[in-house]
């Protein structure tokens, strides 16, 4: 479908084993198996450590040339040091990221609660200083942070304000760049996510979400990833969003 790029966050489940997966499919191989059924999927490994320029280049070796992936911002950088001091292991990131050449997407910035209003002078220097070859998304936790104030930050740069459904926020609907970035995160305390099965019944969500994307996708790229705690079954869920998405257009 043609600007519209759904996935998963994250590929290494072995429980999705019979749901997905194929029952004898070694775990080396899931990578190739996923980009083989989707065009695209959020990398969470990257939020916990940089990956080395051989992980990297194997991602990129095991899935097709229209393959995407959106990496996450190293939590070093976004929660530990917020953005202060945090040049040299965004340098480091980027250049890796950047081995991926035209299989990189955005790359998703994702701030704690805790980072604050008082913090966005600190965001609009950073933002200021990234490379603008790259797409970026940002995602924050605090919703007072979702103001003008922060809007204008992202527009100034072309960056996406992520919409997510996350439990403790209201509904995002913001458009603050030339693309989307949308992130079904779920309810950890409803869904299990691995149990390998759909759990929740997102259907009447899924359409709600389809209609949205469908209003979008002639005019910009959409990026959207599922949770395993969305409805239990990321794979179904992008099945449905995207059949959905078919009939609403």
């Amino acid at each position: 479908m043609q600007n519209v790029y759904i996935g998963t966050m994250g590929w290494s489940y072995k429980f999705w084993k019979k749901s997905f997966y194929p029952n004898d499919l070694n775990s080396s191989e899931y990578l190739r198996y996923y980009a083989s059924q989707f065009d695209t999927i959020e990398v969470n490994t990257t939020f916990y450590r940089i990956p080395n320029e051989k992980t990297v280049l194997s991602w990129k070796e095991q899935t097709p040339p229209n393959f995407i992936f959106s990496l996450k911002f190293p939590r070093k950088i976004t929660h530990f040091k917020m953005l202060t001091n945090s040049e040299k292991e965004t340098s480091i990131f980027l250049k890796r990221a950047s081995l991926l050449n035209e299989k990189l997407g955005p790359l998703l910035i994702q701030f704690p609660y805790n980072f604050t209003e008082e913090k966005l002078p600190k965001l609009q220097k950073f933002l200021k200083n990234l490379p603008s070859k790259y797409r970026y998304s940002v995602e924050v936790r605090n919703k007072k942070l979702l103001n003008n104030k922060l809007f204008s930050i992202l527009k100034e740069y072309n960056v996406a304000l992520a919409w997510s459904n996350h439990p403790l926020l209201p509904a995002i609907e913001e458009i603050t760049a030339d693309f989307l970035y949308i992130r079904w995160k779920g309810n950890k305390k409803i869904v299990n996510g691995t149990l390998g099965k759909t759990e929740v019944d997102q259907s009447a969500n899924i359409e709600t979400w389809a209609n949205k994307i469908a209003t979008q996708m002639g005019s910009r790229r959409i990026f959207g990833y599922f949770s395993k705690y969305f409805s239990g079954n990321p794979a179904k869920d992008i099945k449905e969003l995207l059949n959905t998405i078919k009939k609403a257009e």
